[in-house]
């Protein structure tokens, strides 16, 4: 859907939006499926990339999987993959469900899954590590980048990691939602999408509260963009994926809405307008109306290929969960900042739990989510342990479902951290 949100309440749990599923969804039975992949892989190091041993499949997985199996089947959701790395009790990688609807082909752990607002920490950490270069300042004005920002001159960089901005979120905008619907492959640009935001009166005044916003990673990308010397994409490949060794994450060219492969296919329940309904009902706190009510029986939408160009900076970057384990231990450790930037990107506040692309979850969790039509992924790092939740799963939204608990990968991970994880 065209909003995209990640985050743990009301205020923060939405992203995007639906249509409706088989009932026979195939989920993974008894026994473990062949292309469970239960490893001994120590936590990632920072610069390098786990290797993946067989081993025995932990002994939380014996629980933890039913657990995970019946919720995805109460949420129609048709499958996930799901990695859970906990020191001293081991390490699960697993593929739960189905990846294809139509072929009734299973999840693979090795599936590329667009990563939605997970981008946002990608982008973030480009920015965060020109500060560290002194190429940008946290308390510069956006107007020393980009001319003709509502605010501009008072909106900082700062503001923007932390979506505290006040500019008005480019994907609430009903136009916006209803061209997705009719034209899901339609090629958006930056300044598109900029005059969409800035058609509206920005929401408050800079700094004064917290509202996610893909607007400020948008305006972020663009920063990037111009204190990097290069286009975003290079600059997350050679800044961050190459260091890492993440060899199957990118975000990829703007106008390239493909998925390498494998990977499994995205549904959606619904529309991208009935998605931001709901989403615009759950920030009112109108629980009834924060839901895309879909009748029994009724498929979703295939949403795999659609164009992610409408929320680039803030949500088109592709990966596979493996790579995501990296991430998770790099973002939350600070491994490609200084120590003095990180302790800045960690400061989360009081009315978001949002940090400086970076946010805070339940289970002692730091990390992100993000949605967006055909997926919905979590990314959580628990540094009092180190313990590593990863889940993607190939289904935006729940139907008839509270946004706020409607998130498959969002909910997989609360089972997991309420099961395994001390807080």
């Amino acid at each position: 859907m065209g909003f995209r949100r990640s985050g743990r309440s009301a205020r923060s749990t939405v992203p995007r939006a639906g249509c409706a599923l088989l009932l026979a969804l195939a989920l993974a039975g008894c026994g473990t499926p062949p292309d469970e992949r239960p490893s001994t892989l120590p936590s990632p190091g920072p610069l390098a990339p786990p290797s993946f041993v067989p081993a025995p499949v932990p002994a939380f997985a014996t629980t933890l999987r039913p657990a995970l199996e019946t919720r995805l089947r109460e949420l129609r959701a048709p499958g996930a993959v799901v990695l859970v790395d906990v020191p001293g009790q081991g390490t699960w990688l697993t593929g739960l469900g189905v990846g294809d609807l139509d072929t009734g082909a299973r999840m693979r752990v090795d599936d590329h899954v667009r990563t939605a607002s997970v981008t946002k920490t990608f982008t973030a950490t480009v920015v965060l590590q020109l500060v560290d270069e002194g190429r940008v300042r946290l308390d510069d004005p956006v107007a020393t980048y980009v001319a003709d920002v509502p605010n501009g001159a008072t909106i900082t960089v700062r503001d923007l990691l932390s979506h505290r901005s006040g500019l008005y979120n480019t994907t609430d905008d009903p136009g916006l939602n209803a061209t997705l619907d009719a034209q899901p492959g339609k090629v958006w640009n930056d300044q598109e999408l900029l005059a969409i935001a800035f058609s509206h009166p920005p929401v408050f005044a800079p700094g004064q509260a917290f509202q996610y916003t893909n607007t400020n990673y948008l305006l972020l990308g663009l920063i990037a963009e111009q204190a990097g010397g290069a286009p975003l994409r290079d600059l997350m490949a050679q800044r961050i994926f190459t260091p890492l060794a993440m060899r199957d994450t990118t975000l990829p060219a703007r106008d390239d809405s493909s998925i390498p492969g494998p990977h499994q296919r995205g549904y959606i329940f619904g529309t991208n307008t009935e998605g931001i309904a709901a989403y615009t009902a759950a920030l009112a706190g109108d629980a009834a109306a924060a839901q895309v009510t879909v009748a029994p029986g009724v498929a979703p939408t295939d949403a795999t290929d659609w164009s992610p160009s409408y929320t680039y900076a803030d949500g088109a970057a592709i990966s596979t969960v493996r790579d995501l384990q990296v991430w998770a231990r790099a973002l939350a450790t600070g491994a490609l900042l200084s120590p003095a930037t990180q302790a800045q990107r960690l400061q989360f506040s009081a009315d978001g739990n949002y940090g400086l692309g970076i946010e805070r979850s339940f289970g002692g969790l730091i990390g992100h989510n993000g949605a967006i039509p055909g997926f919905q992924t979590f990314v959580g790092y628990q540094p009092t342990t180190g313990a590593t939740v990863i889940v993607a799963a190939n289904l935006l939204l729940a139907p008839n479902t509270y946004l706020g608990s409607g998130l498959p990968a969002d909910e997989l991970a609360r089972i997991i951290a309420q099961q395994l994880l001390p807080t």
